[in-house]
């Protein structure tokens, strides 16, 4: 079992980087996921979040239950900020926008959510353009609530889908990429002891 790098670390928090294709916490037949290989080198990891398989990026870990209480409400209360880099299908026009969309399961189709005005839960998600490539787009996106699939759903729901979106692209756009081009880049939140704010960055590998 490989080790999981780890970016920043102090008496309450373990910062690491996920890599694409290894899940969060452990799956009904997986055993091998970040929680797993974190606890070989700090037993004491707690989870606070999860990063959808495919995607990869920074998540944080507590490491003392009043640690992770900390952290969680901290989620709850978004009182911290996660950006996010992606690289869409097609040209992205405005510079920058909001996505306000609800979302929910979709049920006969789970894991996979969908778009209900009806049923759905307030999601929002804003974003910019870093970069227009000739058949694509580079985004910066920051979440703005924390639904599954969130930035996936979004996007696609605007015409943008992530290239190589096992889920929610198809032809060209899943083709594009061998994995989903969705990075957690940056991670700022209150350290639980002390309350300093502290923002760590992970490289984005595409």
């Amino acid at each position: 079992m490989m080790d999981v790098s780890i970016l920043y670390a102090d008496s309450d928090l373990l910062f690491i980087d996920k890599p694409a294709g290894l899940l969060s916490v452990p799956g009904k037949t997986e055993p091998d996921c970040v929680e797993a290989r974190l606890r070989a080198q700090h037993p004491e990891a707690l989870t606070v979040h999860r990063l959808d398989m495919a995607t990869s990026g920074i998540m944080v870990f507590a490491r003392s239950k009043a640690a992770q209480r900390h952290l969680g409400l901290q989620f709850e209360r978004r009182h911290l900020a996660k950006t996010y880099i992606a690289v869409v299908d097609g040209i992205v026009a405005a510079d920058k926008g909001r996505i306000d969309l609800p979302l929910r399961a979709d049920w006969p189709n789970r894991p996979l959510q969908m778009v209900c005005h009806d049923q759905g839960r307030p999601s929002t998600t804003d974003w910019r353009v870093i970069e227009r490539g000739a058949d694509r787009t580079r985004l910066e996106l920051t979440p703005l609530t924390g639904r599954s699939h969130q930035l996936r759903v979004h996007l696609k729901a605007i015409g943008h889908v992530i290239l190589g979106d096992e889920f929610y692209a198809d032809g060209a756009a899943l083709a594009a990429s061998e994995r989903l081009m969705l990075h957690a880049h940056r991670l700022s939140l209150f350290k639980p002891t002390g309350g300093e704010r502290i923002t760590v960055e992970s490289v984005v590998p595409f």
